[in-house]
């Protein structure tokens, strides 16, 4: 017996670390301190020296059950991207520049051509934020998951001025809400997705007029990242008072999470449109309206609180960096929370 004959292939994990360097090579940044495959990630902190108060952010967090999709799919290029998405989005949203990303990949069995695929998402993903992906894991877990299946997670590690860090605190009434457009589902609420539509090839490759698509081309369409458009939105000389990555929960959990006490969020839902995906989503499913809202982004990926004068150039600013974005509503005083109106 030896522990190929029980299920851990360490010649296979090998070559997946020799098949992503090229990847990972892609996303160095100049802090990075030594090559590829160390026990740890080494990143330079002499330029955090230099800011006057700064503070470390991180974030951590999978992909969820849209796993599956790659799986059905066998589509493995882009998964990756919505782990780094989910993490880095985070660290922006505090007003935060991503530094360093690690994956972490689970699965049944370690074919090395895949893994490498996984993780050349996570280096599309870390050279849209410009966080550099400094290391990972990848653990086989044979009797424990299926040898086709696996999960993806990560962490990653942000840096921002203590001045710019953004609280929520100095939202106020009158305040201007400003929404940027996701590319679709994201990475939250597919255990829901999975129960309304089938999760077989069949299905997923349904093409629907109304989505102009298949469903899975859809469904699996990476989460946006917002990193550049914040910093877009700073550069312009705006300060964002409030800020929200709209995840898990959708508007009602996330929206006020980023409100002070005293004031609420006017939404209004008809200052942009809902993308088809969700409102096909709605239909099959029976799915009511406030769980829709309470599920899924709808169509926004972030929403800023921003004083009513700076409406304009912050959404000049949000394009300038290739996103779409509108006026979604405004503050108004009352008990925290959130109104569709």
């Amino acid at each position: 017996m030896d522990y190929k004959n029980a299920g851990v292939d360490i010649e296979a994990g090998y070559k997946s670390v020799e098949l992503m360097k090229k990847h990972i090579k892609t996303t160095m940044r100049p802090e990075v301190l030594g090559g590829i495959g160390g026990f740890a990630g080494a990143f330079s902190l002499a330029k955090i020296k230099d800011m006057e108060e700064p503070i470390l952010l991180s974030g951590t967090d999978g992909c969820g059950t849209k796993v599956q999709l790659a799986y059905i799919m066998d589509k493995h290029d882009t998964i990756g991207i919505d782990a780094v998405a989910m993490c880095v989005n985070d660290i922006a949203c505090s007003g935060g520049e991503p530094l360093f990303f690690l994956d972490y990949i689970a699965c049944g069995k370690n074919y090395p051509e895949k893994i490498a695929t996984i993780v050349s998402g996570v280096a599309e993903g870390c050279n849209q934020s410009g966080a550099a992906l400094v290391g990972g894991e990848t653990a086989e877990h044979p009797g424990l998951m299926p040898e086709d299946e696996y999960d993806l997670a990560g962490f990653a590690v942000g840096v921002v001025e203590k001045k710019d860090l953004i609280t929520g605190e100095s939202i106020k009434p009158g305040d201007t809400l400003i929404g940027i457009a996701s590319s679709g589902v994201h990475s939250n609420g597919f255990s829901l997705v999975r129960k309304v539509f089938e999760m077989t090839k069949e299905s997923l490759d349904t093409y629907y007029d109304e989505l102009g698509k298949t469903l899975g081309e859809a469904l699996i369409e990476p989460t946006r990242i917002y990193v550049k458009a914040l910093k877009s939105v700073k550069d312009a000389g705006i300060t964002i008072k409030g800020c929200s990555h709209i995840t898990g929960g959708g508007f009602y959990e996330n929206i006020p999470r980023m409100l002070p006490d005293g004031v609420r969020a006017q939404v209004k839902k008809d200052s942009y449109e809902v993308p088809a995906i969700f409102k096909l989503l709605a239909k099959k499913g029976d799915i009511d309206e406030h769980m829709m809202y309470n599920t899924y982004n709808m169509g926004v990926g972030m929403c800023l609180a921003i004083d009513p004068a700076d409406a304009d150039k912050t959404i000049a600013a949000i394009e300038a960096a290739g996103d779409k974005a509108f006026v979604l509503g405004t503050v108004v005083a009352g008990e925290k929370g959130v109104d569709l109106c």
